[in-house]
């Protein structure tokens, strides 16, 4: 890597630190300088400098840690998902399982205990039946609803969902819905979003259709995977903090989809509720979030 930095021609610099951001160039020089420019060649990049006066480590620059202008922007910007739920990528799902299994990729860890680890992790989710009392068109936001949700609780809850592109505002009017309570609230352009609406969509995303529970199931009623009888054995929800550093959801939403009949499944296990099981309209072998 070659850095450049201008120097006076009449002075003698011991040791230069020239900072930059939250990052930190460090530069010697030890003879006078005949030339406005000196040039510095570095056969590898420079190693972390912290400051005891920072509040955060300053780091040198290096192949390891360089970043655009254009990718430090977008990471910064407020993110709108592009419909009701965030997708998870692959790397993140990735490392939910790494988090969960303690498996840094060692293939010892076999299938079956894997599923079993999702299950269970599924089975901290709080999944509930939800009844929109409202939909409204979020002022700030173009690709926006704001609605109002019934959850069991005794005020309804606030969330916003990225539903514009896809659903007329009124098929969202007293619509009964699957919603997933337990996330940690986001701002979404000045309003606090307490959940998220679930929903199957098709590989592309042209296609999005909020999952339904069954006729006869009431607001706030948790949903669980499996059995009828395994209802019995479903453990507490865990807190939205822990949701958020065990990476939980991260781990279950690829293992979400619809089956050929449009019921939703976690793998091999019905997503249910005590009325019956929950579906999709008609999205067959559809991504859930």
């Amino acid at each position: 890597m070659v850095v450049a930095m201008p120097l006076p021609t009449n002075a003698f610099a011991s040791s230069a630190n020239v900072l930059r951001g939250g990052g930190a160039l460090l530069f010697s020089s030890f003879s006078k300088c005949s030339h406005p420019l000196q040039i510095y060649r570095h056969r590898r990049p420079l190693q972390p400098i912290r400051s005891s006066t920072a509040s955060l480590p300053l780091f040198s620059i290096g192949k390891a840690n360089e970043t655009s202008a254009g990718s430090r922007r977008s990471s910064s910007r407020h993110w709108i998902p592009s419909f009701c739920t965030a997708s998870t990528s692959d790397a993140s799902a990735a490392e939910a399982v790494t988090v969960a299994t303690g498996d840094d990729g060692n293939a010892d860890v076999d299938d079956e205990k894997k599923e079993r680890m999702i299950k269970e992790a599924a089975e901290m989710l709080d999944i509930r039946v939800g009844r929109i009392l409202r939909a409204w068109r979020h002022e700030e936001a173009d690709s926006l609803y704001v609605e109002e949700v019934d959850v069991g609780e005794p005020q309804p809850r606030i969330i916003c969902s990225g539903l514009v592109n896809y659903i007329p505002l009124q098929h969202l009017q007293d619509k009964r819905v699957i919603v997933l309570a337990n996330l940690k609230p986001r701002n979404m352009r000045g309003v606090k979003s307490s959940g998220m609406l679930m929903a199957a969509s098709d590989a592309s995303h042209e296609n999005v259709e909020l999952l339904v529970p069954p006729e006869g199931s009431l607001p706030g009623e948790r949903i669980w995977f499996g059995s009828e009888e395994e209802k019995e054995n479903q453990p507490a929800a865990a807190t939205p903090n822990q949701i958020q550093k065990k990476k939980i959801w991260e781990l279950v939403q690829p293992h979400l989809k619809t089956d050929a009949s449009c019921t939703a499944m976690l793998g091999v296990h019905v997503m249910r509720t005590s009325a019956g099981v929950v579906v999709s309209t008609s999205l067959k072998n559809a991504n859930i979030s």
